[in-house]
């Protein structure tokens, strides 16, 4: 892997420790590395192409400086510990040189909803290590990750284009529930939605839209037929998906949100690898199960649950189809595990 920047890691590498990495702290690292090489090959497109002034800038002076300095760190820590370092991405997966594939305000959406995946990962992390510079690493992550997604919500704003969610009229006063149907959703007249499950679904809603759009881009461009074939399959499932949620708005007579610009180009020029496409088409499916299992749990009418329940299934298989075809092409790097004592005995 190329060296990515040569600026000094800071300020959590200054404690030495003589504890070995845990197994928890060993998988956040590898997967970190992993994420963040894909998205290096990212941003090195957008900025060649991004035209806005304030994206550019955001994109320059915060995005790809965070990228690299996270790459180094993590490379360090599993370096000193005798880890290997994964091979991830890097510049063989991007062609900075194509033509603009998907549109600035994409780009800039597209790095919202990457502050708030960091900021529910980096979370999940900071509370599974322990040690002392590994959870100050991840503490600084997560608190960049909530900066990028604030910024990128900032200039949304300042240029009239952020999505907001639902408004909606609640009841004005204290209550508590006095009949067993308040979690039903089947028989009978449901309940109206409570504003946990209009967020939930309003969610699910952008991160499919914004989904299916990364889907038509990579569709494009892919190479391989079999890639470009899943990849066909993934935007029909997004798409039934916001349908989905759309309607479970929309019967609650609030409207399912809308995008005015045009996301995607009509380029057929790929600017990634397809193996970075894949992955990162199975990453952030692998994420949206997560995102699924956290709005069941938030969801208290029976309907809604049972609905997520069957949504995780189908994108569970999806995943499944997807690690199969990196299989099949030698791409899908194997995360850290311990040794097989049953190879060594022969």
């Amino acid at each position: 892997m190329e060296t990515y920047s040569e600026e000094s890691i800071g300020k959590f590498m200054e404690v030495t420790h003589t504890a070995r990495l845990t197994s928890s702290e060993i998988s956040h690292l590898w997967t970190t590395f992993m994420h963040y090489s894909a998205l290096w090959c990212i941003y090195e497109y957008f900025i060649s192409h991004v035209e806005d002034p304030d994206i550019l800038a955001y994109f320059q002076e915060d995005c790809i400086n965070i990228i690299n300095t996270r790459l180094n760190a993590v490379s360090d820590y599993l370096t000193k510990d005798g880890c290997p370092v994964p091979i991830g991405f890097g510049k063989d997966d991007v062609d900075k040189d194509t033509p603009r594939l998907f549109s600035d305000i994409f780009c800039l959406y597209y790095t919202k909803n990457m502050g708030s995946i960091g900021i529910g990962l980096n979370g999940q992390t900071l509370n599974s290590s322990a040690r002392p510079d590994i959870r100050e690493f991840y503490t600084e992550c997560l608190v960049v990750a909530a900066r990028v997604a604030n910024r990128a919500s900032d200039i949304l704003l300042s240029k009239g284009l952020y999505i907001r969610p639902p408004y909606i009229t609640t009841i004005n006063e204290q209550d508590f529930v006095k009949e067993q149907n308040f979690l039903q959703g089947f028989l009978g007249k449901p309940r109206p939605l409570l504003a946990v499950e209009i967020d939930q679904l309003f969610l699910s809603y952008i991160n499919n839209y914004l989904g299916k759009s990364l889907l038509i881009g990579f569709r494009q461009v892919v190479r391989s037929e079999k890639i470009q074939s899943y990849f066909g399959r993934g935007i029909e499932i997004a798409e039934k998906h916001i349908e989905i949620f759309r309607s479970l708005l929309e019967k609650e007579a609030i409207p399912a949100p809308a995008f005015w610009d045009a996301f995607v180009t009509d380029s057929t020029v790929p600017p990634l690898s397809d193996k970075l496409m894949l992955y990162h088409i199975v990453e952030l499916n692998t994420i949206g199960f997560r995102n699924y299992a956290t709005a069941m749990s938030s969801s208290l009418r029976h309907d809604l649950s049972a609905t997520y329940a069957r949504l995780m299934a189908e994108v569970a298989s999806y995943l499944e189809d997807g690690c199969n075809i990196m299989i099949e092409n030698g791409w899908f790097e194997e995360p850290p595990r311990m040794i097989d004592r049953q190879d060594l005995v022969h």
